[in-house]
């Protein structure tokens, strides 16, 4: 396992239990040691896990009704896993660095972590 496994790692333990802060703390942990960059590779870490490795790579469309009523933070995840699924970095970053400006990426990483564990739980992993 590596450096950034270790780091998915923790953010979904903390995602596990239900520490909000612990999350934040980790991510907060990430950016210290690597920058914004880090903190989006772990971002992206989490999208892997979420949609998992037995995905056949885009181009996707996926369907999410409702989406556009729905918070800031749904509507980023969605968008986010989204360009996991489409094999599409560019416009993970673009998302990343738009939640950035807005003020609104940590509430989004948040949310990603969450959905994560959701996913997995209903997976059964």
């Amino acid at each position: 396992m590596g450096e950034l496994d270790d780091d998915v790692a923790s953010v979904l333990r903390s995602a596990l239990v239900g520490d909000p802060d612990g999350v934040v703390h980790r991510f907060d942990d990430v950016l210290d040691k690597k920058g914004m960059d880090g903190a989006y590779d772990v971002a992206w870490g989490l999208a892997a896990r979420m949609v998992g490795e037995r995905i056949q790579r885009g181009p996707w469309r996926l369907d999410f009704p409702g989406i556009d009523d729905a918070g800031y933070d749904v509507r980023w995840v969605a968008r986010f896993v989204s360009a996991y699924a489409n094999a599409d970095p560019p416009t993970a970053e673009a998302l990343f660095g738009a939640a950035l400006a807005d003020g609104q990426l940590p509430d989004c990483l948040l949310m990603l972590a969450g959905s994560t564990i959701a996913t997995l739980r209903r997976r059964g992993e």
